[in-house]
């Protein structure tokens, strides 16, 4: 028995060794540098720039709420200690900014997606704010990868010719997206470019496609917010001036603000559902901020055709 748990431990002490070898032969996973991302839409873009040349580590689970989500104390850990956290910014991950904020005191340098473009604010009779959702124009989002690029370029262990292949190919796809976006909704009327949401997110779009936000559910650029009486019954109005046929809600919130509204309008509204804030999981539509945005190109073009 004792000569069988010497052999045991020998065989075992040898492929060790030899794991241990083959380790020192050539760079392993944990070599290569962290990059830390708040949302699962950038997070993708960071993916598909870098491959596999770094550790990639998204916080955002795929379905969630970009302006609430929160993350564990583990998460929060791993932020301190990448090589790079990238951010949207601009208010929008409000449950993890004090995060990021002790991860930049750290010295861990943070791009600020926000940074990269001039950012538009929504309003409302009432209200203003900054507009953090800059991801739904992809010319906007051609130049945060451009600025994003430059920042990955100082990142130890990035090579940079494999990073500068990385970029124009996404390049190249962005702009074949703006090109595909830009000959659907050429397909719609002027009068029918108008949008209502359940909050302020379609700005950025709007401003590159020519739309009208005629309004929100909840007023405010944040889904934390909640819509009063008198929000209702003004967005009430402007829908039936402007003869919207469908609300679009973001598929990570409950579509009951909008049914009430639909309700409260007392007119054929439809709701659809459109990832404009997070990802899907694979296999249902919108698992990559590419596939993303063509489903919601073809939603919106169905939506607003749909005659009342």
């Amino acid at each position: 028995m004792r000569r069988g748990v010497a052999t045991a431990v020998s065989v075992g002490t040898a492929l060790a060794l030899a794991v241990l070898a083959t380790g020192c032969s050539g760079p392993s996973a944990d070599d290569r540098p962290l990059v830390a991302v708040t949302t699962n839409i950038l997070g993708d873009v960071v993916q598909q720039v870098v491959g596999e040349q770094a550790e990639v580590m998204v916080l955002m689970p795929p379905g969630a709420d970009p302006h609430s989500f929160e993350v564990s104390a583990r998460e929060a850990a791993e932020l301190r200690r990448a090589d790079l956290v990238v951010e949207n910014g601009l208010g929008l991950e409000e449950g993890v900014a004090r995060h990021v904020a002790a991860a930049a005191a750290d010295g861990v340098p943070v791009f600020s997606a926000g940074d990269a473009v001039e950012p538009l604010e929504w309003s409302t009779e009432d209200d203003h704010g900054v507009d953090p959702h800059l991801w739904t124009d992809p010319a906007r989002m051609a130049d945060v990868v451009d600025a994003l690029g430059t920042q990955l370029h100082r990142v130890d262990g990035i090579d940079d010719a494999a990073l500068d292949a990385g970029l124009r190919a996404y390049g190249d796809e962005l702009d074949a997206l703006d090109d595909d976006m830009t000959a659907a909704f050429a397909a719609l009327p002027e009068d029918r470019r108008a949008l209502v949401t359940n909050h302020h997110v379609f700005g950025y779009l709007a401003d590159r496609f020519g739309f009208r936000v005629v309004g929100a559910v909840i007023p405010s650029g944040t889904t934390l917010a909640s819509p009063s009486a008198a929000d209702l019954r003004g967005l009430t109005t402007a829908i039936e001036e402007a003869g919207v046929p469908t609300i679009f809600v973001d598929a990570s919130q409950p579509a009951r603000l909008a049914e009430v509204l639909a309700q409260e309008a007392d007119v054929h509204v439809d709701v659809t559902a459109l990832a404009t804030e997070s990802l899907s999981k694979a296999g249902e539509g919108a698992a990559t901020y590419l596939e993303m945005m063509r489903s919601n190109t073809e939603d919106i073009v169905t939506g607003l055709s749909a005659r009342k």
